[in-house]
């Protein structure tokens, strides 16, 4: 059996990290998926300028990393990361610092080797009320929902030139990023969930913004279209906390892809367990 564990929308909490921790030294995954949303609340950078993120990773998850993989040896697992949009892109330097000395493999617009499968990571999620939009991109239009705020406005901790936050989208990248790419074992690291499928229900009932109502579903087109045309293997996601609650379910499928989301919106740690040779067994635990 080859156990992967796979975790997102930690938002810094350490308890949920402890749990994490514990239930690695008790099962030795060989694999440990990181989807996005892992360092303290953005609103601190926003409202005090301190950079939490930074002493986040470097003061706490690294060590914490750094000791357990002294402990386990050569049982550490390998660990796939990216970054979600609630995550300064100014903590994207020590991300990469720490993939330099081998704590985990970056895999945002990259993809890289594991055993006969290859993983893909991408962070960017569509246009969110919110105001960092470091990792926001327009999805397959520069069509904005109502009650979001463009990736053209907002704030960001991480400089891009204006063509590029204006022009590029979702969809192009997914394209650049999969060229010529066979993906029929393929596992995605995404951060944002496909649109209209149980991993993106928004509790947006009955809500309006000038009058127009919102869309419950918030997830991405460019994804959904992306799976349904490529039919990747697996695909991991967060982003909706509350979406496994209002659809009743965590999981879903595309044609032949599986779908997992690891977002949730109480204080227990959300742990996907999966096995790549036998999907449909996947397991989601409250810890």
């Amino acid at each position: 059996m080859t156990l992967c564990f796979f975790v997102s929308d930690l938002h810094g909490h350490t308890d949920r990290y402890q749990k994490l921790f514990q239930a690695i030294r008790n099962e030795r995954p060989c694999a440990l998926f990181l989807g996005g949303d892992i360092l303290p609340s953005s609103s601190l950078l926003l409202d005090t300028l301190d950079f939490e993120h930074e002493d986040f990773i470097n003061g706490y998850l690294l060590k914490k990393l750094n000791g357990l993989r002294e402990e386990l040896g050569n049982e550490f697992p390998r660990i796939f990361v990216i970054l979600g949009n609630d995550d300064g892109r100014f903590a994207e330097a020590g991300i990469l610092d720490a993939a330099v000395r081998e704590i985990w493999e970056y895999v945002h617009n990259r993809r890289v080797g594991f055993g006969e499968y290859t993983v893909f990571g991408y962070s960017f999620v569509p246009p969110t009320p919110f105001l960092l939009k470091d990792w926001e991109k327009y999805d397959v239009s520069r069509h904005v929902d109502p009650g979001c705020i463009s990736p053209e406005e907002g704030i960001r901790s991480f400089y891009v030139p204006e063509g590029t936050i204006r022009y590029s989208t979702i969809k192009k990248d997914l394209e650049v990023l999969v060229e010529g790419k066979n993906l029929e074992k393929a596992i995605f690291l995404f951060h944002a969930p496909p649109y209209k499928t149980n991993l993106d229900r928004a509790a947006l009932d009955g809500k309006t913004f000038d009058h127009v109502p919102m869309d419950v579903n918030v997830g991405s087109i460019a994804i959904e279209r992306f799976i349904r045309s490529r039919q990747p293997m697996l695909t991991l996601h967060g982003h909706v906390h509350e979406s496994s609650r209002l659809s009743h379910s965590w999981k879903d499928h595309i044609g032949k892809t599986y779908l997992f989301s690891a977002a949730y919106e109480g204080p227990e740690l959300a742990l996907v367990r999966f096995d790549p040779k036998n999907l449909g067994v996947a397991t989601r635990e409250l810890i």
